[in-house]
């Protein structure tokens, strides 16, 4: 199985389009059915083989930490209760292989910025990075797995891809790509959300990417741009000129969690798959007249 050993987090924002659940608490901490959005991200990553999770995260950020963390008091109250299967969920959520580093971004410069503060972490090697807004949820293979395969087969780095309505390129960095011999769509060019009449393509980059760190190099050489912050896009595009960067249209659901609707209609799927709840939660929607 192709492997990612490091998957860096950035999980500083503010959540504002949560707001007021997340004045207090973090938008990756919202539940999805019994997870919060984060573990599901974590999960997708150590599924790939990674063995560090780096979190670049900000101030109210401290339940990320405790999530992740040993619950000596909660752990001893279910064992002494005699409820087992709720402390091996608890004890699970990180596996003992795996270990977690935080790192602070003390202002909010952008995601290429957030990345960028991994760089002292990740050191020389390819690593994933995962937006836990953007909840995957796939029959087989995580989007991080997908993605460890194409980059052993290519040695490029590879951004997660999809199409989108014409009229919502804005809201997305969007490629333009060229079809390979053996398949794989080489990316020639990618702008940061552009105008649909400006836009090169429909194909947008979410929240997904596997980046040689050749990006590091390219991320101190970016100027902010608008609201001084630092773009990954534009990292990218400085990348793609020196390396070959690959788009890939992973095999998946793709939840925008970042959204009120599409947190919930994540929420309403899940729980329609979930092995305890689905059919229970089934029977109930349909008493309900809509």
């Amino acid at each position: 199985m192709a492997k990612i050993g490091k998957a860096v987090f950035p999980v500083a924002g503010l959540g504002t389009r949560f707001l007021p659940a997340t004045k207090a608490s973090p938008k990756e901490m919202l539940p999805v059915v019994d997870k919060p959005l984060i573990q599901y991200a974590a999960e997708e990553a150590e599924e790939a083989g990674a063995t560090q999770l780096v979190f670049i995260t900000g101030r109210h950020k401290r339940s990320i930490e405790d999530h992740f963390d040993k619950a000596y008091e909660l752990e001893s109250e279910l064992k002494a209760a005699g409820k087992d299967k709720l402390l091996n969920i608890v004890q699970t959520i990180l596996p003992e292989h795996v270990s977690c580093i935080y790192l602070r971004q003390a202002e909010a410069k952008g995601l290429g910025h957030a990345v960028l503060c991994a760089k002292s972490v990740v050191g020389n090697e390819p690593f994933a990075i995962v937006l836990a807004d953007d909840l995957i949820r796939c029959e087989a293979k995580g989007v991080c797995e997908q993605m460890a395969e194409v980059h052993e087969r290519t040695g490029a780095s590879v951004l997660s891809v999809q199409e989108v309505p014409p009229d919502e390129t804005n809201k997305y960095g969007i490629v333009e790509t060229e079809r390979q011999a053996d398949g794989t769509l080489r990316v020639t060019s990618i702008v940061e959300k552009p105008a649909p009449a400006d836009a090169p393509s429909n194909l947008a980059v979410v929240g997904r990417y596997l980046l040689t760190p050749a990006i590091f190099d390219k991320l101190e050489q970016t100027r902010p741009g608008s609201g001084g912050e630092i773009q990954l896009t534009d990292a990218i595009a400085a990348l793609l000129k020196e390396e070959p960067v690959v788009a890939y249209p992973f095999e998946g659901k793709r939840y925008d969690c970042g959204s009120k609707e599409g947190y919930l209609e994540a929420t309403v799927e899940l729980a329609l798959a979930h092995p305890e709840l689905g059919e229970s939660f089934r029977d109930y929607l349909k008493t309900l007249k809509l």
